[in-house]
């Protein structure tokens, strides 16, 4: 099994980004090798989040894609027709707060950190992600979707 970052669901949905065919080749050649890809609640809502936010909107630095809810709901759909979506299991607040006290994760490395732990609670190891530094003090295998 392998999680998808929220970043490479928003790759796939921007043709103008110069990563979208990364995004979707490496999603293609990951279905070849039958490897099980997945989802947790929290790409989902991610995946909102930047969607409807309007390009050059602050947080700065993180623009948006500009999307109506419209727009962001028929990709949540395809999302969740083409991945297998895992639901949050019930230890993963406690497991989250074990592991951002341990690390002393701040700020919004903690939404990264709970990426983390819902991939520990279901024994997965590897993460198709575009941001390999945001995930190094973590314990988790990235794997570069250029690489794939």
């Amino acid at each position: 099994m392998i999680l998808l970052d929220t970043n490479v669901l928003g790759r796939l949905t921007a043709p103008a980004d110069p990563r979208c065919g990364v995004a979707r080749q490496a999603i293609a050649t990951l279905f070849k090798a039958n490897e099980r890809l997945v989802i947790v609640p929290q790409n989902l809502y991610e995946f909102w989040a930047v969607a409807t936010r309007r390009p050059g909107s602050p947080p700065a630095g993180q623009n948006g894609l500009g999307m109506s809810a419209r727009q962001a709901g028929q990709w949540l759909d395809f999302f969740r027709r083409r991945f297998v979506l895992l639901p949050d299991r019930p230890e993963l607040t406690s497991v989250w707060q074990t592991l951002v006290q341990k690390l002393n994760i701040r700020g919004f490395r903690a939404h990264d950190a709970r990426l983390v732990v819902a991939m520990q609670t279901y024994g997965i190891r590897k993460l198709l992600t575009f941001n390999h530094p945001d995930f190094a003090s973590l314990p988790v295998e990235t794997l570069d979707p250029a690489s794939v």
